[in-house]
């Protein structure tokens, strides 16, 4: 793998990567030689493709869940990788700076949002700002959700009794002209507060006619979606359903899930990857391409799902009954994982035989949407709309689906369950599905956080990690070269 030899480059802002790992704030340590020439809408959309973090958080986020086992042996293809893998299971402080860590993670989001940022003072300055209402839509959802996955993975995950003194991350509102900037980190509370007045700010501006590839941008849907998730994680249920409805309306969510029980049964293993986050595929919403190894890691690292994990996990559906339908496969004999990943690699010239991994990620997809809305029925005592957003649900997923067979009823979650608390296991059942529904894709790490789910990880030797609801290990830890800008680490 190529290290420390890339150029970034945004709109006038030329870095190396050992320059851009200094500091969160030092590729931004002087204005750029041709921000004048941010002067037509075309300029500052192409700037806005940038406005996304071009980084991985799965490798890391997804590694320190229960969805990974120890397959005793295992080869990521780099000593890098090898040591990030571990360290992710081990709930150790990520010692590589590399693709697929932390840190990477978090300079990818301040490099976003220092780009949102470039492109709103563009539009201030512009003598017609009325006329980049779409863009600066898109920059200010865009600075939005950079800063919302730099608070949920660096910071205590919100709860509404201590967010106000919990410490936050940065929100950066401007672009920088001084060579060292400090900051505060805040509070969560006000990291949360301020998400919000961008997101909702921005959707009123969002175009969709805007855009050539709508799902590789922020459209009305995504950001709709990005809304129902955010209120999810604040609790404000009845705008979760207020978004969710918005962006999938009229509860048209089956014809929109993924085929799993019927197309992906007949294409093969080999084509389900490429086509899962591809921009014609129904379910995704929003889609980032990212700089990784991630499918290297997944599908050779010792550290990732093994048959244990495929067994209690992606075999038998609970409540109903019947099979998972979610195709699984291996390239090596007891490592199985599900063909949602697929890296495509860049060579730094024809000829050459090195170069980057890329692999593209779906941030909000169509399935996310429909278990935040099923979750909010759940709190808000929508039952009976919740089960039936589970039945759409189950009909996409169950190997030989039958309706009579596989309905989901409540008295038959409540017998699964062993419980006559409905609300508890319908919310039960949910995380179950969800944890099936988005394996290798992260979101299981926030779903941990949210309910205080302990973790524990177990070597083939039967040493036993554990990370509680209480660890501090739970915040990944801010790079060490932030102290630059004031921003103290997380405790350990």
């Amino acid at each position: 793998m190529r290290k420390n030899k890339t150029i970034y480059l945004i709109k006038g802002i030329t870095i190396t990567a050992g320059l851009f790992l200094m500091s969160c704030n030092k590729y931004l340590e002087k204005a750029p030689d041709n921000r004048t020439n941010l002067n037509t809408s075309e300029k500052v959309e192409q700037l806005l493709g940038t406005a996304y973090p071009q980084a991985n958080y799965v490798p890391f986020t997804e590694t320190s869940t229960d969805d990974v086992g120890d397959n005793g042996s295992g080869d990521a293809g780099s000593a890098t990788l090898i040591t990030t893998n571990a360290d992710a299971y081990f709930f150790n402080d990520t010692r590589s700076i590399d693709e697929d860590t932390p840190e990477w993670y978090w300079f990818a989001c301040y490099k976003a949002i220092a780009a949102a940022n470039q492109a709103l003072e563009a539009i201030q300055e512009a003598e017609n700002p009325d006329t980049y209402r779409a863009q600066k839509g898109e920059a200010l959802v865009a600075r939005a959700y950079a800063h919302f996955m730099l608070v949920n993975i660096f910071s205590k995950f919100y709860d509404p009794s201590t967010a106000g003194s919990d410490p936050g991350i940065p929100y950066v509102t401007e672009p920088e002209k001084n060579f060292i900037k400090q900051y505060s980190r805040g509070t969560v509370a006000a990291v949360y507060d301020m998400v919000e007045k961008d997101l909702l700010e921005g959707i009123g501006f969002i175009d969709d006619n805007l855009y050539k590839v709508p799902k590789y941008h922020f459209t009305k849907t995504a950001a709709y979606a990005f809304a129902a998730r955010f209120y999810l994680y604040k609790k404000d249920y009845e705008k979760v359903i207020q978004y969710a409805n918005l962006s999938v309306p009229n509860n048209n969510f089956k014809p929109n899930l993924r085929p799993w029980n019927t197309e992906y049964t007949s294409i093969g293993l080999n084509d389900i990857a490429p086509r899962y986050a591809k921009a014609t595929e129904n379910a995704n919403l929003l889609l980032v391409e990212t700089r990784s190894y991630w499918w290297r890691i997944n599908s050779f690292a010792r550290y990732a799902m093994t048959t244990a994990v495929r067994d209690r996990i992606l075999r038998t559906v609970p409540v109903v009954g019947g099979n998972w339908a979610f195709a699984t496969g291996y390239y090596v004999e007891g490592h199985p994982m599900v063909p949602k990943i697929y890296e495509y690699f860049v060579k730094v010239s024809v000829n050459a035989e090195i170069g980057d991994g890329y692999v593209m990620v779906p941030l909000f997809t169509v399935e996310e949407v429909l278990f935040n809305l099923a979750e909010a029925y759940a709190y808000t005592g929508q039952t009976n709309s919740a089960i039936t957003l589970l039945n759409a649900y189950l009909s996409t997923r169950i190997s030989g689906y039958n309706s009579a067979t596989h309905n989901f009823t409540t008295a038959k979650m409540n017998t699964y369950w062993g419980s006559s608390n409905t609300q508890n296991n319908l919310l039960n059942t949910i995380l179950s599905y969800r944890q099936s529904e988005f394996v290798h894709e992260g979101l299981r790490w926030f779903d941990i956080l949210r309910y205080k789910i302990a973790v524990t990880h177990t070597t083939l030797d039967g040493t036993v990690y554990t990370l509680a609801p209480d660890d501090p290990r739970r915040l990944f830890q801010i790079p060490a070269t932030a102290k630059q800008s004031g921003i103290d680490q997380n405790p350990r």
